[in-house]
């Protein structure tokens, strides 16, 4: 065989080497987003099945939400009432001070939580040749992980919607979530996101 050959085949053989790697690392890539993906909690949903959301048009709140201190209204309502007002608007109700169709109480609570956690492995993809003239290897060293623990704040938000008239809860969205540093430091807008994800599943958006 001649060296033309043999250089031919050995890049050829480089080529696929270093495809089967690229293949991997995505593959690898691929399951770390969906892991991620899954990682996040959806809001849990709950409403009165034989109600017809749309036959109300107004809707207000209650006049001392959860959020409230007992001596005064709290920055905490006032971002829930403007995100809530915001996401029912959108809806196509009308808001109305006294005498709504609909009432609106929401609560907020913190809890401090602890995760004991173990990864039964670590893989790392790596190639390479070793020695003149030896073949491409493709590796997934396996590593023991020690257990870790950690400390953190849940927060839970929780969204009722009453029916005035009959004092019923007909609708209740509550999301559970890990506060990050960037939601303590602009609560605002973590409360306008998560009331958002909690309405994206309102009955009438079904």
């Amino acid at each position: 065989m001649s060296n033309f050959v043999k250089v031919t085949q050995a890049a050829s053989e480089h080529r696929s080497q270093l495809r089967l790697v690229a293949s991997t690392f995505c593959l690898l890539l691929a399951m770390l987003v969906l892991a991620g993906c899954a990682s996040k909690p959806e809001p849990r949903i709950d409403y009165a099945r034989d109600v017809n959301f749309a036959q109300y048009q107004t809707f207000g709140f209650f006049d001392n939400p959860e959020t409230n201190t007992e001596e005064y209204q709290s920055l905490l309502t006032d971002h829930f009432k403007s995100a809530l007002r915001r996401e029912m608007e959108a809806l196509g109700y009308r808001y109305q001070a006294e005498g709504a169709q609909l009432l609106l109480n929401f609560a907020s609570m913190t809890e401090d939580k602890t995760d004991i956690r173990t990864s039964p492995f670590r893989a790392n993809v790596g190639f390479g040749r070793f020695g003149y003239r030896s073949a491409w290897h493709l590796g997934f060293p396996i590593y023991q992980s020690d257990i870790e623990t950690v400390h953190y704040k849940q927060g839970t938000v929780r969204v009722d919607l009453v029916d005035a008239a009959q004092n019923r809860l007909i609708w209740q969205g509550v999301q559970e979530g890990r506060l990050t540093r960037e939601a303590l430091r602009n609560p605002k807008q973590a409360v306008d996101e998560t009331v958002a994800l909690i309405f994206q599943r309102f009955p009438t958006r079904q």
